[in-house]
């Protein structure tokens, strides 16, 4: 396992992934862990922690949230999120397909995923131009070997827009290319978009926690993106053990439907936390374009099932607020629900 990452378990049966010695917490959390503490650093109101050798992350985080503090280890998120990491499937290439309608559409939707490639559908729209990160490379860390999740948030945007043409993206680069990321990077992001929040969040990436409870820190940054409707994918754990932010009772989980769109896929998560599903497998999208890929592949996981829904909520949203719309997708009269995976939402088209 990577030297960055650490496998805990609490719990018998339940891991988690964090981030060696670190967890986060606000000032009031950062004064009472001092005594343990090797270093802080501050970022919009959160604190990292650094603690000195031979403390126990997660038992420090009981302590300090049984004294009333907002605490969480560092959990790593990773994308496409297989628990530990990978997609359903490997990226396959395919055939281009049409460019989404032209069109213009008043809502923004933000993807926090890997960087974006220039793709042609959207290279020339102001709001790639507009972006902050560079495009992303195919072999970020130069091995050789096309990074495991490069082409993810590429992927990603490519089935928003195909679902809700002429929306506007915000991009915030929250994995790397391996689809790796976590929760202090999570936590950033979303001060960004405090100021100005936008209509539709979508979020293909989570982690199971420690203890199985959400991460305070996450739940209070997400509850301050007022009028925000957040979506966010299932996880690709084929359990019902609560996979975060998705679980969080405010975000719309979504899980994974087979490419008939009539059953769960084998990989897919689900349970009663589950409120929506959307065909995960085999999908076609816009892509990087390196060796045999042409800038379109396929490509299954609960990721992608999350983003036909961001899609669906972002086009209902044209004429709604983001709540209504989550309430016109949702709506058992407009599709069947199935147990333990929610509304069935339908591919546009």
């Amino acid at each position: 396992m990577n030297a960055g990452i650490e496998r805990v378990e609490p719990v018998p049966g339940s891991p988690a992934l964090i981030r060696p010695g670190q967890f986060l917490t606000d000032a009031s959390g950062a004064e009472a862990a001092s005594r343990w503490a090797a270093a802080v650093a501050e970022a919009d109101g959160v604190f990292r922690v650094r603690l000195v050798p031979g403390v126990d992350v997660c038992d420090l985080v009981t302590t300090v949230r049984d004294r009333g503090h907002r605490a969480s280890p560092n959990h790593v998120l990773t994308g496409q999120p297989l628990f530990f990491g990978g997609p359903a499937s490997r990226p396959f290439p395919a055939e281009p397909v049409p460019a989404p309608p032209a069109g213009e559409n008043p809502v923004t939707v933000a993807v926090l995923d890997t960087r974006l490639t220039a793709h042609p559908w959207w290279r020339e729209s102001p709001w790639f131009l507009d972006r902050r990160d560079p495009v992303e490379p195919p072999d970020s860390d130069g091995d050789g070997t096309p990074d495991a999740q490069a082409g993810h948030g590429t992927f990603i945007a490519g089935l928003i827009l195909r679902s809700a043409p002429g929306v506007r993206l915000r991009h915030i680069r929250v994995l790397d290319g391996h689809g790796v990321g976590d929760e202090a990077g999570l936590l950033r992001a979303l001060a960004r978009l405090r100021n100005d929040p936008p209509q539709v969040l979508n979020l293909s990436f989570g982690a199971h926690t420690f203890d199985d409870r959400p991460s305070p820190l996450v739940e209070s940054a997400l509850g301050e993106l007022a009028g925000t409707a957040v979506v966010a994918c299932a996880g690709n754990t084929a359990s019902d053990r609560p996979f975060w932010p998705a679980a969080l009772p405010e975000v719309v989980a979504v899980a994974a439907l087979d490419t008939a769109q009539e059953a769960p896929a084998p990989f897919s998560a689900h349970g009663p936390w589950v409120d929506a599903c959307a065909r995960g497998e085999w999908l076609t999208s816009a892509f990087l374009e390196h060796g045999p890929f042409a800038g379109y592949a396929r490509w299954s996981g609960t990721s992608f099932s999350a983003a036909v829904v961001s899609g669906a909520v972002a086009a209902a949203a044209a004429g709604r607020t983001p709540e209504e719309a989550v309430a016109h997708v949702l709506d058992p009269r407009h599709g069947r629900r199935i147990a333990g995976l929610g509304t069935v939402v339908p591919l546009p088209g």
